[in-house]
């Protein structure tokens, strides 16, 4: 039953016409380590939590989810190229090791609620429990390849990277759930891009349409009447990656109300009581000036052999379904070239 998950990734409807027409034919740096967490949660068996596995017990949500969905992105027209963390700054090693503390615990109560018969905790920590290995990464990487997807190795936070792509007009926005995306100053965030679909709600039978969210960081500072800054600064309060919950007794109306009034870092650390163990100084200019390069985003060879042999032989996926998913992906891909070959055709 994981293969529900697979199924709803399948079933997806499209972007919805607004967005369509303004991503189609756009290229978006999509943060890898953010989506392939998404497909590691959702696609799980409905019952026990368990996630996608193949015949030797390996888990393959990730395959699963990066091979349906980004065939499904590429119908809709956008061309995503696939940005992976690099090494993660020294201040983020507390949240790292909540974020582990957090999983353990998530996977004690999920087999407490397997037990119990507690379907909705099953799900919810299942979910929480996720994990991502080296091996899954690489894994993840072979198969973009395969696909002739295209993906770059970020020095440090692939969100950090994937904003500055869009800020040098290489790609047109950066593709991430993470709110943070802007505070590294993306000019465009696309979020719900890799789950677009029906969604249930937790706890509850009622689903509802999951449709992208196209953000652009100008517009928000226009409506708040702030600066790039001062958002890292409200960022800050609210709580980021680097100081997660933010400060206490601080909600977004009070933040907002401060970072006017105050202007600047230092008059804003006046007010507030900073209780985290890396200065809000060091925090604040990793936003403003992170580990990025300039880098050639190469063009994978689309090896149609090669994803069978990776999902079916390797993975044990359904042979009948990865065959009509690379039906259309080969589709998709003799378009492409009928369309570049019009197109040098054309300037002769």
């Amino acid at each position: 039953q994981a293969e529900d998950g697979i199924r709803d990734v399948e079933r997806s409807r499209g972007l919805g016409d607004v967005y369509k027409r303004q991503l189609k034919g756009k290229t978006i740096a999509i943060d890898a380590f953010n989506t392939i967490y998404q497909f590691l949660s959702i696609i799980r068996d409905r019952f026990t939590g368990e996630p996608l596995r193949d015949s030797s017990g390996n888990i393959t949500s990730h395959l699963s989810g990066l091979f349906y969905r980004t065939i499904k992105i590429l119908e809709n027209g956008i061309t995503p190229v696939f940005v992976f963390d690099g090494e993660p700054p020294e201040f983020k090693r507390e949240t790292t090791e909540a974020r582990m503390k957090i999983r353990e615990e998530a996977e004690t109560k999920w087999k407490e609620a397997l037990e119990r018969g507690d379907r909705e905790a099953v799900r919810r920590y299942s979910q929480q429990a996720s994990k991502l290995t080296p091996e899954m990464t690489e894994e993840s990487k072979k198969l973009l390849s395969a696909m002739g997807i295209s993906w770059v190795q970020a020095p440090s936070e692939g969100e950090a990277q994937a904003a500055y792509l869009a800020k040098k007009n290489i790609v047109y926005a950066s593709g991430s759930q993470d709110w943070d995306s802007l505070l590294f100053g993306a000019p465009r965030l696309v979020r719900n891009l890799t789950i677009t679909g029906r969604r249930k709600l937790p706890g509850k039978e009622k689903y509802i349409e999951v449709k992208p969210e196209i953000i652009e960081l100008e517009k928000v500072l226009t409506s708040l009447n702030i600066s790039h800054e001062q958002l890292v600064i409200l960022g800050l309060l609210t709580g980021t990656d680097y100081n997660p919950g933010g400060i206490k007794g601080i909600g977004p109306k009070t933040a907002l109300k401060l970072v006017r009034e105050c202007k600047t870092l230092d008059n804003v650390l006046r007010h507030v009581e900073w209780n985290f163990e890396v200065p809000a100084e060091d925090i604040f200019n990793f936003f403003l000036n992170p580990p990025v390069e300039d880098m050639e985003i190469k063009k994978e060879t689309f090896n149609l052999e090669e994803v069978r042999r990776i999902l079916v032989d390797e993975h044990s996926f359904s042979e009948e379904r990865v065959n009509s998913a690379l039906k259309r992906l080969q589709e998709i891909r003799t378009s492409e070239k009928q369309s570049s070959l019009g197109m040098f055709l054309g300037k002769k």
